[in-house]
């Protein structure tokens, strides 16, 4: 009988799971604008460029105590015979590999950002100068209708 019940909440329970179902998002209204209305300027750019410097910086600076001091802690505890130890070691360990894909991670938004900003900067020397062509060849166009 017991087994029966089960049975019978597992199949209620998959009912109401497939009756509440539903999508991550909604599809766009044509007439929605889907480009969005997020507008950032190079200081944000630099500022949030610096913040992960900074991050990237500091990090690997204070969880690099964070490790020695754990993998002390770990041999110490290896050494008096305790399983604990052991299992500190491994923490220890995932870690180094967690700390790693940070550093990495603040290291590219950094580096993206430095890249971006010398990137948009050398378009707008590019398209000044563009402008500024065009400008010489409005000038002449002037000169020769006022002949």
């Amino acid at each position: 009988m017991a087994w029966d019940e089960w049975e019978q909440l597992k199949a209620q329970a998959a009912e109401q799971h497939t009756a509440r179902m539903q999508l991550n998002h909604i599809p766009p209204e044509p007439s929605v604008n889907t480009q969005g209305d997020l507008k950032v300027n190079q200081q944000d750019l630099a500022a949030v460029g610096d913040a992960a410097f900074q991050l990237h910086q500091d990090f690997s600076r204070f969880s690099d105590h964070a490790r020695v001091a754990s993998q002390k802690a770990a041999a110490g505890l290896k050494s008096e015979g305790y399983a604990l130890g052991g299992a500190l070691d491994h923490v220890a360990s995932r870690w180094v590999d967690q700390v790693q894909s940070l550093l990495d991670a603040t290291a590219h938004i950094s580096n993206h950002l430095d890249y971006t900003k010398g990137a948009h900067a050398g378009d707008e020397v590019f398209i000044t100068g563009t402008l500024s062509s065009i400008s010489t060849l409005d000038d002449g166009f002037d000169e020769r209708k006022a002949r």
